[in-house]
């Protein structure tokens, strides 16, 4: 796998970026409901109401509580293990399990659903797809139903047996596809469109688009363009926009959410450094509050404008109460974590996590046209950098897993890999109030393209070695980590006394891309 990301294109490198992480990438993990955000202080109204959710919650706090914590850690132990039913182009799985009354269940880079017992490791039911996406992908369980996508579609299948109820086409042309595990509230299925899918990467034409479609029916009730249709006026070059992952809602009537990247990046050589689409290249590298009933949009803050170099602000908000404050939290591959005011969505702080190299504000520079000012040469963070993967919150810290890996800025049009340094990896802490960094912990040789699941006083995180790794939420302290049989960009999933991982990438001979669920022992 490892070997095949050297040789991608530089535009296949951007999708495998999401399957990285994203996917998180990606990526990621968990389930559970009611659990969120600690006491009133600490978590917004929707971590009370959310249920088989891929980010745990409503709020995607990706908190989820139970029984394991510190004290106690140390006895975790393989209870079972099972075997994805397919793949994609990037590997076996990378997206968030979700758990409902004592059942597991997953999406594969293959599109394919299964349902497994949560006590025995048992199949109980899979239906196959067989569609590759790039991930992160994943199921949403509500209502008796199981929600997901494949590269193309939103479907419903019965959640005791597997059998679909409902599918919709989403997609316009060959050149979109879908890749996020859907968005779930009072009755609507919330799904996107992005402008890659495992064949067509970044091609002009691709907008993302969000859809509501009926629960009961996959009626589509209404539908948002994260970036207009005419792609700031040359839709044979351009693209961009779309979520990669699953929208935050507020109990309130509203939901947030990241937006993707625009493209070409950096340009091409005909019009370098975005010259293709002038401008700010709304909604793109935004975090935006929507109606959740009507699609009208109440308020967008974007990060950095006519972004040249894949720097989505893509990560899953989180929504937070901060002394008396509601928030809006997201992290990017920009390599910025920002909180917005959720009610104006102006800024409240954003801090920079990972290595930057003085690269940050080329963006702006190429919307003015000061091309002079954007140095050649190592680019910090790079295309598989920055946040790539979910965040967690307890209510009090924010934890985000970074990966710190270059890009090499070639020309105007032309990005490449950032030489021989190989991607290294951190997760950080920081304070909810003022984004100040509490603590962080490196990992030398490995990038963390896991999301952070916060489980008590303990936050987990998986890096690319196929390796889950337990800290101490107060102090930073490693207290546990475990390898799994292959490598992996998913998050963990905890639900009792149960913590289950996905290990989806063969990045060695001998790997065996796998669930694995871990329980504690006597």
């Amino acid at each position: 796998m490892w070997e095949r990301l050297k040789t991608v294109s530089v535009r296949g490198r951007a999708a495998v970026r999401v399957l990285l992480s994203l996917s998180a990438v990606a990526l990621s993990a968990l389930l559970l409901s009611a659990c969120g955000g600690g006491d009133d202080d600490g978590g917004s109204e929707a971590s009370l109401t959310g249920s088989g959710y891929p980010n745990a919650d409503l709020a995607n706090t990706r908190d989820v509580g139970g029984q394991i914590k510190t004290t106690n850690v140390q006895q975790l132990e393989v209870a079972w293990t099972a075997p994805f039913a397919g793949e994609g182009s990037f590997g076996a799985f990378a997206s968030s399990p979700v758990m409902d009354k004592g059942v597991v269940y997953i999406q594969d880079l293959g599109s394919n659903v299964q349902a497994i017992d949560q006590e025995s490791g048992e199949v109980l039911w899979t239906k196959s797809y067989e569609e590759a996406t790039l991930g992160p992908n994943g199921v949403v369980v509500a209502d008796g139903r199981v929600y997901g996508a494949t590269a193309s579609a939103a479907f419903a299948l019965d959640q005791k047996t597997g059998k679909e109820l409902w599918s919709a086409t989403l997609v316009r042309n060959a050149q979109e596809g879908v890749n996020l595990a859907p968005g779930y509230n009072d009755g609507t299925v919330y799904v996107s469109t992005t402008p890659v899918n495992a064949g067509s990467l970044y091609e002009g034409g691709a907008v993302g688009i969000l859809w509501a479609l009926d629960g009961k029916t996959g009626k589509k009730l209404w539908s948002w363009d994260t970036v207009p249709k005419s792609l700031w006026g040359d839709p044979k070059t351009n693209s961009g926009g779309g979520l990669w992952y699953t929208p935050a809602f507020d109990g309130k009537g509203f939901m947030y959410f990241g937006v993707g990247n625009p493209a070409p990046f950096p340009g091409t050589p005909q019009k370098p450094y975005g010259e293709s689409r002038p401008g700010p290249n709304l909604y793109t590298n935004s975090i935006v509050k929507l109606n959740a009933k009507t699609g009208k949009m109440e308020w967008y803050f974007q990060l950095n404008p006519h972004d040249i170099y894949d720097w989505d602000l893509q990560g899953p908000a989180m929504l937070v109460k901060s002394k008396g404050k509601e928030l809006v939290i997201a992290p990017g591959k920009v390599g910025y974590v920002v909180a917005v005011d959720a009610k104006s969505g102006k800024l409240v702080w954003k801090r920079p996590v990972g290595t930057h190299n003085g690269h940050d504000q080329d963006g702006l520079y190429a919307m003015r046209g000061e091309y002079d000012k954007i140095k050649k040469g190592t680019v910090y963070p790079g295309v598989l950098g920055g946040v790539i993967a979910p965040g967690a919150t307890d209510g009090t810290s924010v934890f985000v897993p970074v990966v710190n890996g270059p890009a090499e800025a070639v020309s105007g049009s032309e990005t490449g890999e950032g030489g021989t340094v190989a991607p290294s990896g951190e997760i950080v802490a920081l304070d909810v109030a003022t984004g100040q960094i509490q603590w962080k912990h490196k990992f030398p040789t490995a990038p963390a393209y896991g999301a952070a699941t916060v489980v008590n006083d303990l936050v987990f995180v998986t890096t690319g070695d196929g390796k889950v790794h337990g800290f101490d939420t107060s102090s930073g302290r490693p207290a546990w980590r475990e390898s799994l049989p292959a490598g992996t960009n998913a998050g963990i999933m905890a639900d009792g006394d149960t913590l289950i991982a996905g290990a989806g990438l063969l990045a060695g001979e001998g790997q065996v891309p796998e669930l694995v669920a871990y329980r504690l022992g006597e």
